[in-house]
């Protein structure tokens, strides 16, 4: 009996149209010098006039955005503070973490997940990332995707492609074609190419480039800045001025205005006798020159607006740290809202495509994070997690290491430990105890716990607290001072017990106790000091009353 036919599941795109997975490997939008999408681009910003740039935006309106595109190109070469923010912008999001969320708890989903996350530790995906970003200068980019087949899997490989190679149907502006080499469009290969869109406003995507509004600027910019070079070559110069008599001829005329206007460059000239040259110094300029520089600043604060939402990133604004905080907190917006359009396009015309053609079609995709992790203030995290260790609150060292981007002490590093200067402790450290003097040295690394001595045998501690150990230092040092509640004072006692192990003297171990509990007051602070010597005593670190003089 014959198996009965199979078919493979129809692979569809974000759209709905079928994919024809024969049509996704190998490139169809590579540049060619002798067709249409030449790699030879054209400079319409040279000579570029108010009207021509007006000409060029209404092409792109109506479709035809070759000049848009190459002028949108050049002034990325020309401005380098165009270049400067746009960059900013597109780096601020490529360089973000990526992460991959499955679609459930499913094993195939999480395995698909796992396929996805070692693509992008590959850093394939992070390179083409600011180039997908160009979108936000012309209006759109494009990436060809070439799913190459390697062992049975298919390998995503993601090539930029020129925007110019591109056109829109002047029916529908919203779709775009590709421009073949004997330069007729036809319909993109659904699946086939990464169509990016993040747009600075709504609309077609030819109008919501950042490009349009940086064109005007670039624009206005470089008449001033011509002027400016004009101004600046000839400012400080002196005016000169020929004379000459009733009598000279035309000849002598044409004589004297070139030594006039030699002068200025080559700083020599000859003259008749009869003929004289005043130099007019240029005094009475002043500051004027400060317009062409204070205008060419204006126009750049705007561009920085219009591409960061703020100018503080790049400029120098008055009004200090608080509005540098409220423009970083606008950038940061603008970032996440990036980010996520990002990873929306990606999951749309990469990760469907890519995960159907490896499982088939799902219900549902992995999807892709692309952000900052939150952004914890480590000085707040300190200052809260520490009454609460005092309190007894148990935390791994490994976690808040990584908090703070500690590693983890290697065998025989030298360790880092807080410490202050000796200060002089009163002779009477409490009014209740008995413990007046404490002299000599504590040695190091001597175990707390454990060590028996003669007050542990007063009296049966286990009686007064149930489970406690007999040799738990918090229960002995209970028992020294007298106290209701051996477990309140967990948090304090551990803090007591890292003193005694590190400290190398008794003035050192002193100090520890005042270092270490500095929001005390005086009258808590003297317990506390009493307790880290009872602790001593009572665990056979230093035996008090035969110390006691």
């Amino acid at each position: 009996m014959a198996k009965p036919m199979t078919t493979k599941p129809t692979i569809l795109d974000a759209f709905g149209r079928p994919i024809r997975v024969e049509k996704l490997s190998g490139e169809v939008a590579a540049p060619t010098i002798g067709g249409a999408r030449s790699p030879i681009s054209g400079y319409p910003a040279d000579g570029l006039t108010p009207v021509t740039l007006a000409t060029i935006l209404r092409e792109a309106d109506a479709g035809d955005a070759l000049r848009y595109l190459e002028l949108a190109e050049t002034i990325e070469e020309r401005d380098a503070h165009y270049l400067g923010v746009i960059g900013t912008r597109r780096r601020s999001v490529a360089q973000l973490d990526i992460s991959v969320e499955a679609a459930s708890e499913d094993p195939e989903d999480e395995a698909i997940a796992q396929m996805v996350r070692d693509y992008i530790e590959s850093d394939e995906l992070a390179a083409a990332l600011f180039d997908i970003l160009d979108c936000l200068s012309k209006g759109y980019s494009m990436t060809e995707v070439d799913y190459q087949l390697s062992e049975g899997q298919y390998q995503p490989k993601l090539l930029w492609r020129d925007p110019r190679s591109f056109r829109f149907l002047r029916t529908d502006l919203a779709t775009p074609m590709l421009l073949t080499e004997g330069g007729q469009q036809e319909p993109l290969d659904p699946g086939k190419f990464i169509f990016a869109q993040i747009k600075a406003k709504s609309g077609l995507a030819l109008r919501s480039g950042l490009a349009r509004v940086a064109a005007w600027g670039w624009l206005f910019k470089a008449y001033t800045q011509r002027d400016w070079a004009i101004f600046s070559q000839t400012y400080g110069q002196p005016v000169r001025l020929g004379r000459f008599g009733a009598g000279a001829t035309e000849a002598d005329k044409q004589t004297l205005f070139r030594a006039v206007a030699n002068i200025g460059g080559d700083c020599a000239a000859i003259i008749p006798e009869s003929m004289m040259i005043e130099f007019i110094e240029s005094g009475n300029v002043g500051a004027s020159h400060l317009l062409y520089k204070d205008r060419c600043d204006w126009i750049d604060q705007q561009i920085s607006k219009a591409v960061l939402g703020q100018t503080s990133t790049t400029d120098a604004v008055v009004g200090g740290l608080g509005s540098g905080k409220e423009h970083r907190a606008v950038q940061k917006d603008i970032e996440t809202a990036d980010a996520r359009a990002l990873a929306a396009i990606l999951y749309r015309d990469l990760i469907r495509v890519w995960v159907q053609l490896e499982y088939g079609p799902r219900k549902a995709y992995p999807r892709l994070r692309i952000g900052r992790a939150d952004e914890v203030d480590l000085k707040s995290l300190a200052d809260a997690l520490a009454p609460m260790i005092d309190r007894g609150l148990e935390v791994d060292a490994s976690e808040i290491r990584a908090r703070f981007g500690l590693a983890e002490p290697k065998p025989g590093a030298r360790l880092l430990r807080g410490q202050s200067a000796a200060v002089p402790v009163a002779e009477v450290i409490d009014p209740n105890s008995k413990i007046k003097r404490i002299p000599g040295e504590i040695k190091r690394g001597e175990p707390l716990a454990g060590v028996q001595t003669a007050r542990q045998a007063e009296g049966p501690l286990a009686g007064v607290f149930p489970g406690v150990s007999e040799t738990d230092p918090a229960a002995l040092l209970a028992d020294q001072l007298e106290v209701e509640a051996a477990p309140a004072m967990a948090g304090m006692i551990g803090q007591i017990e890292a003193m005694l192990q590190a400290a190398g003297s008794l003035a050192e171990f002193r100090s520890m106790l005042l270092a270490g509990f500095p929001k005390l007051d005086s009258e808590a602070l003297a317990q506390a000091i009493a307790m880290g010597m009872s602790t001593a005593d009572a665990t056979g670190r230093i035996d008090v009353e035969a110390s006691d003089g």
